[in-house]
């Protein structure tokens, strides 16, 4: 009865698969067996104290209603004055949305850019949120082939060759999720080259891991000329500065764009919760030497874990240069990557995301995240290890 009454648009949304097997991992806990957790990307760390107690304090300080629905103005005004510093962007409070979250900005921004069957060229593998949203808001999905030959970066001819009359809206996520891939500054300027002359094409930048990056620094394409009012900006906390159960993200666009990000959070949302935002703007203005912190345990995490996984016969995996993922190949075991996944959880334990959870072109790899400790990680290699020399 209940699949005939709901709305046919409903078919057009997807999951996101780690979750789920977040649950099946914690189903088997339940039972008794050890499971080593990278699957979710999430960093193991605790929130720095001084955004707890930021709010605390804004909790006691009668930061407990609602606020305005685009974000209080100081804690905008902060967010801008933060992307001006690290994102070399000059932009405004008028210009910031806060959500709870970052999902909100890419659902909200293929529902006030894309019309049906407008064409979002989006990265793949990639997160899965991205093809489900821009499905739901009747958008085709056009994906543009991620490669370890081409150490997940940018295929400027192949891009290229994806864009036609139709394309709307390019999405760009560098630190990459699942990959670890960073597009170079080469690849950022090689994809304004090509839109330069197509004014009507707009880009999402998911940003949220451009703090998380190992080997120089990333170029936002708000930041060349001519292309920051028609960037949305996708950033937030939960990553940077392990605040993922706190529900706080932001975009920024320009402010024309910001009024109906705004109208899509009133009807939604109203706002988001009043003492996150305080801690958001202890977390952007306070010390950041957590943060630092975090970023050198994944990079020796990284470091250790791509040796040996690559020391592992029949594994073969690229160096990841941001974010906390790790992607290997596995096709050579001849099992597809659900099936090596599901395998890998229930008879060794270590729960790990296929690849195809990120797209079709992730066929063949499983995800890690390794923001798990050390010690962690070196049981997980050494129960895949055993465990692929059963397949």
């Amino acid at each position: 009865m209940f699949e005939k009454s709901v709305a046919a648009r409903m078919g057009r949304l997807h999951t996101e698969s780690a979750f789920q097997i977040l649950a099946k991992a914690k189903a088997l806990e339940s039972q008794g067996k050890s499971i080593i957790h990278m699957e979710i990307g999430q960093p193991d760390f605790k929130t720095p104290q001084n955004i707890i107690e930021a709010a605390y304090s804004a909790m006691n300080n009668g930061y407990t209603g609602y606020g305005p629905t685009p974000g209080f103005p100081e804690v905008r005004e902060t967010i801008a004055e933060y992307a001006a510093g690290h994102k070399n962007i000059k932009t405004s409070k008028e210009e910031v949305v806060i959500v709870p979250g970052g999902k909100p900005v890419i659902f909200y921004t293929m529902l006030m850019l894309i019309e049906p069957g407008d064409e979002v060229i989006y990265p793949n593998p990639s997160f899965p949120i991205y093809e489900s949203c821009i499905k739901f808001a009747e958008g085709v999905p056009v994906p543009l082939p991620l490669t370890a030959e081409n150490d997940f970066r940018l295929d400027i001819e192949g891009f290229k060759k994806l864009i036609t009359p139709k394309t709307k809206l390019v999405m760009i996520n560098s630190p990459s999720n699942p990959t670890g891939g960073v597009f170079g500054a080469d690849d950022i300027l090689a994809i304004a080259e090509i839109l330069k002359d197509r004014p009507d094409i707009f880009i999402l930048s998911d940003e949220i891991y451009d703090r998380i990056v190992f080997e120089g620094k990333t170029l936002s394409i708000a930041s060349l000329p001519g292309f920051k009012d028609r960037t949305v900006i996708l950033d937030g906390f939960s990553k940077t500065y392990a605040m993922t159960g706190w529900r706080i993200g932001y975009g920024i666009m320009h402010p024309a764009l910001a009024k109906h990000m705004e109208m899509l959070m009133v009807n939604s949302n109203s706002c988001t919760a009043s003492f996150t935002q305080m801690a958001a703007k202890e977390a952007l203005t306070g010390p950041q030497d957590a943060v630092d912190g975090m970023c050198e345990a994944f990079k020796e995490r990284r470091d250790w874990l791509h040796k040996a996984l690559n020391d592992i016969p029949g594994v073969k995996c690229r160096l990841p240069k941001g974010a906390f993922y790790i992607f290997p190949d596995i096709s050579s075991y001849g099992l597809k990557c659900g099936e090596f996944a599901d395998r890998l959880l229930e008879e060794a334990g270590v729960a790990a995301a296929s690849g195809t959870a990120f797209g079709e072109y992730g066929e063949g790899y499983i995800r890690l995240s390794y923001a798990t400790s050390l010690e962690n990680i070196k049981i997980a290699v050494d129960r895949i290890e055993k465990f692929v020399k059963t397949i």
